[in-house]
């Protein structure tokens, strides 16, 4: 575990946010106002956001808040993390945030958790910089929980790993320079995979096609192949055979990274509608005056703060280098559930205008119903819990 995870806090109060963390929230906030949310909805329509945001986003440190300074990180903790992951609710994207979320959790962090300083000093600054853009290669047509069974396979040729297969739903995937890639590399079952970091200028590799989503529509997410790919058998990562582990231990932090966006999304979506609600009028007083939306959103508001305990209860376990399985998973499965709910409710406050495009919550209307299927269903949820509470 990287010495930045470890970090203590420096302040006696719980959660551990620092004047440093409020800078990071101000200055994300601001990035997204200026940069995200006045083009949220055009991106929308064109289905795809510039490849200079993750530059721009580079620039700011967003990409490195956890990974060593000598790579170009700032060498944080997950409350820095935290702070970053809830002020990207003022993008306003459900797909800028994801796209951003892939690469500074899912693939950074894993290359300087296990890879060799050869493979940290190639990959990481650029990543860091948003130079490069990085994208995680787990799932398959035929799955994407159940890793032990993926399909796609790397047989060794000498110094080299030639690989051949399918990946789908992947993040960024139109554009990566790079993937964090599960290959089976030996038989059958979570004892043959292993990870490689995947060049995407090497010959073969191609992408099918960017699939057309009913949410976050700006998000790349595409159908990669795979075709008699030759890498160096250098850019393995960690230990070969043990991928699935690495999986499963990368499942925690990008679940953790879920919660946490979810939850302030919510939140933002609960704010907005009781601020729409003192503006729209309806029989003489403002629709938010009403006690069904009052006491609507009183409930709402109740449930937002227990899923903070929740999630930053993860986050405290996480941050401290413990097991913290049942605790991420409860606060995955808690707040993608309620993002539901949450979307659902607050769309209906403004009535007919939240069935166009003119508002934000249509969108994040949208966007959130991936919540309970991306990073582990809803049901792949209550299963670990059933297993982590012996029941």
């Amino acid at each position: 575990m990287s010495a930045a995870v470890q970090q203590q806090p420096q302040t006696s109060e719980f959660p551990y946010f620092t004047e440093e963390h409020q800078l990071i929230r101000q200055t994300v906030t601001r990035f997204c106002k200026e940069e995200i949310a006045p083009h949220a909805a055009e991106w929308d329509e064109e289905g795809i956001f510039p490849r200079e945001l993750f530059k721009k986003a580079g620039d700011l440190g967003l990409f490195g808040i956890r990974i060593d300074p000598k790579w170009g990180g700032s060498g944080l903790d997950w409350w820095a993390s935290t702070a970053y992951l809830e002020a990207m609710r003022a993008s306003e994207s459900g797909s800028v945030s994801m796209a951003f979320m892939v690469q500074s959790d899912l693939t950074i962090p894993v290359i300087q958790e296990l890879g060799t300083p050869e493979q940290q000093e190639e990959f990481i600054p650029r990543a860091v910089s948003g130079e490069w853009i990085g994208a995680l290669g787990i799932s398959e047509p035929g799955g994407g929980s159940d890793v032990a069974a993926i399909k796609t396979h790397a047989r060794r040729d000498g110094d080299e790993l030639v690989i051949s297969g399918q990946k789908l739903w992947i993040t960024n995937g139109t554009r990566a320079d790079f993937i964090v890639l599960a290959v089976r590399t030996g038989g059958e079952g979570h004892r043959g995979v292993s990870l490689v970091l995947f060049p995407t200028k090497t010959k073969g590799f191609s992408v099918g096609k960017k699939l057309k989503k009913i949410g976050n529509l700006a998000s790349d997410t595409a159908e990669l192949f795979f075709d008699e790919c030759r890498i160096p058998a250098s850019n393995i990562l960690g230990e070969m055979g043990r991928g699935f582990y690495y999986i499963m231990e990368n499942f925690q932090g990008e679940r953790l990274a879920a919660a946490i966006g979810a939850l302030a999304s919510s939140e933002k979506a609960v704010r907005d509608a009781i601020e729409y609600g003192k503006q729209r009028t309806a029989f003489g007083q403002p629709v938010g005056k009403f006690q069904v939306w009052r006491h609507r959103f009183a409930e709402h508001l109740t449930a937002v703060e227990a899923g903070r305990w929740l999630v930053y209860r993860a986050v405290d376990l996480m941050n401290r280098g413990n097991r913290a399985v049942r605790e991420i998973t409860m606060a995955k499965l808690y707040t993608s559930e309620l993002s539901q709910k949450i979307a659902y409710d607050c769309m209906q406050i403004y009535g007919g205008f939240a069935y166009t495009n003119e508002y934000a919550i249509g969108r994040l209307w949208r966007d959130v119903r991936l919540n309970t299927i991306g990073a582990g269903t809803s049901e792949i949820m209550k299963e670990i819990l059933a297993k982590e509470e012996k029941l």
